[in-house]
């Protein structure tokens, strides 16, 4: 995904947020920014997904993820051989932690040739889990 620019074409900073919520929770969000389009609101792009369950944000926030995810976006690794050395773990633990970080839309995995180069498209992430009703 290419990143996108501002009007100085300069790149924009991108946070994705995640966050645990209810499936209905989830789509009033969405309902929402739908309404907003039709009053003719002007609103920011939403980079955002969520999780049913705690345990799926715990498995996202594991340190080996999380070390992952920074050196792809800090390295630009040329591929997921390069990501394993470069993280000091088995390039099959990387691999699947990577597919599973894919699912959620998390990592982009692109072939280039024999090889698969991952990539991330935001800067940071934002944590949102509800605490109170």
């Amino acid at each position: 995904m290419n990143a996108p620019t501002n009007h100085n074409s300069a790149p924009m900073h991108r946070t994705l947020t995640v966050r645990v919520a209810s499936p209905s929770n989830a789509f009033e969000k969405v309902g929402e920014r739908f309404e907003a389009l039709d009053r003719g609101e002007d609103i920011d792009p939403l980079y955002e997904i969520t999780f049913q369950r705690e345990e799926d944000l715990q498995r996202l926030l594991s340190a080996n993820n999380i070390q992952m995810l920074r050196s792809i976006a800090r390295e630009s690794p040329e591929s997921i051989r390069a990501l394993a050395r470069g993280v000091g773990r088995d390039i099959r633990q990387v691999h699947d932690n990577l597919q599973e970080l894919e699912s959620y839309g998390l990592v982009e995995i692109e072939d280039e040739g024999r090889s698969r180069r991952p990539s991330v498209w935001y800067d940071d992430i934002e944590i949102k889990v509800p605490i109170a009703p």
